[in-house]
């Protein structure tokens, strides 16, 4: 009995990483090295994202406990998930450069935002600045107005000087 309670209970720590992840992506990792692994893990592990091995009828019964469909086709053979929970793009952009770089790393797909996602739209999400970046660049465009503004208060103001003396 207490195997069968820790498989329910890995079940639901499956299914709640699923649910609270903004991006939860799937790779299979067969040919990879011990030593590039590794390496994959510390990437991921500094940009806040968790990579975890489960097995395929483990994270299919929590996808379902979570209400994710369509999960089923991305989980087969040797599977690992890596979880954003802070940042949409980041473990998108983390596995997208490093399986460019190594080639037995393959990006099957994943969830985003609740949806299931394919390979492509993985790829897509991976060349999209990160949300600071969409948001530095949000604030260039509102202050693009006001600094064109006050550019043309400054040269109304130049032609004036002149004028004064």
């Amino acid at each position: 009995m207490p195997a069968l309670e820790a498989k329910e209970q890995l079940v639901q720590d499956i299914a709640g990483k699923l649910s609270k992840a903004k991006a939860t992506i799937i790779t299979d990792y067969r040919g990879l090295s011990v030593a590039e692994i590794t390496e994959l893990r510390k990437q991921l592990r500094e940009a806040g994202v968790e990579y975890k091995v489960f097995k395929n009828t483990m994270t299919r019964r929590a996808a379902a406990q979570a209400e994710i469909e369509g999960l089923d086709d991305l989980l087969t053979g040797p599977n690992a998930l890596a979880f954003g929970f802070e940042d949409v793009v980041i473990p998108a952009k983390v596995l997208y450069t490093f399986a460019r770089t190594h080639k037995a790393l393959e990006l099957k797909g994943g969830v985003v935002e609740g949806r299931v996602v394919n390979a492509q739209a993985v790829e897509n999400l991976a060349s999209l600045p990160s949300r600071e970046g969409l948001l530095s660049m949000l604030l260039s465009v509102l202050q693009a107005p006001m600094r064109n503004f006050a550019y043309a208060i400054s040269q109304v103001a130049e032609k004036q000087k002149p004028a004064a003396e």
